[in-house]
Order: structure tokens, then C-alpha cells, then sequence
């Protein structure tokens, strides 16, 4: 079940949901809002990337601050984190999702991988694509993505690889 704006908010008064920085104008009907980071990474050229799973993106990326901003052309893709660190509860999942009013310019804030596990304590990495015909200006601290929130049937608590990620490990 998705959580709406007063349950978000309830869960939060609780305790159990915890998003740091919190703006609480960026709550919204049934998600909250989040915003970029200060860097991204870029794709540094190479000739191909095998596929495993001991593949790292930090082995073809460049780390980059864009406090003045960046220029994302068409086709490209970068990396990215929010700002906030969103800690979840064991009974409370959720989804990392595009806002409709960059979508419409062709900017696609999460390709793919949308779930966020419940049990999460972590910054959010995006995979932005510029798919417009237009250069797209990257801004840190623009609300680029929303979260929606969903209550399990259960219990669980993610402990994978990117638990811990924050802007210090992205």
C-alpha cells in the first residue's frame, strides 16, 4: 500500500521514516521529493565494459563537483546522489522515481533499478539520461526525483553492497 501524505508525515513524527536533510514542503500527496547532490560522476571513455558481478562503475567514472552546474547533452548518462540520506524501517520499502516536469524535457532521473529495499539507511544513487533533442542544466539542490513509500507485508532489512552508500563513497 502506498503511503499518501499524512502517513508519510505521521512516520516521520515516529521516528520510523527519516530523511536528513528534511524539507517538509517536498512532501507531497504521496511522495516526498529529493534533490541533487553537489557531484556526479561522468563516463570516461573506454572501448567496452564487461558485464559481471565484480563489475565496479567506479572503475569508468569520474567524480566531479557541479556547484555551478552541469551541462548534460543529449545521450549522455551520469551518475548522481541525492542529498538526503533516507533511513527506512523493516516493514517499509520504497520506489526512486522521475518527476514529470524534467521527464517532459526528456531527463530521466533513475533508468533503471527503482526499488529501495526496506531496511535502507542511505544516500540514493540516480542514473540520469539526457534522452531530449537539448542540453539539460544539472543543478545541485534541484528536486530532481521523488520517493514513494509502500508498507510491506512483513519484515526484511536490505544488507546489500550500497548500504552504506553516502556522497563521501558514491
Amino acid at each position: 500500500m502506498i503511503l499518501t501524505k499524512s502517513v508519510i508525515l505521521d512516520e516521520i513524527k515516529k521516528g520510523r521514516i527519516k530523511i536528513s536533510p528534511f524539507d517538509r514542503s517536498a512532501v507531497g500527496a504521496a511522495s516526498v521529493d529529493l534533490t541533487l547532490g553537489d557531484n556526479i560522476r561522468v563516463f570516461k571513455k573506454t572501448d567496452n565494459i564487461r558485464i559481471n558481478e565484480t563489475v565496479n562503475y567506479k572503475n569508468f567514472t569520474s567524480k566531479i563537483s557541479i556547484k555551478k552546474g552541469y551541462v548534460l547533452e543529449p545521450g549522455e548518462l551520469v551518475l548522481g546522489i541525492t542529498r538526503e540520506k533516507i533511513t527506512l524501517p523493516d516493514d517499509i520499502c520504497g520506489w526512486l522515481q522521475s518527476r514529470s516536469r524534467f521527464a517532459r524535457l526528456g531527463l530521466i532521473i533513475h533508468m533503471t533499478a527503482p526499488f529501495m529495499q526496506p531496511g535502507i539507511n542511505n544516500h540514493q544513487v540516480l542514473e540520469i539520461f539526457n534522452a531530449g533533442p537539448h542540453d539539460l542544466v544539472l543543478k545541485p539542490g534541484t528536486r530532481v526525483c521523488q520517493f514513494i513509500f509502500e508498507r510491506c507485508e512483513g519484515h526484511a532489512k536490505y544488507r546489500g553492497k550500497f548500504s552504506a552508500q553516502s556522497s563521501a563513497t558514491f
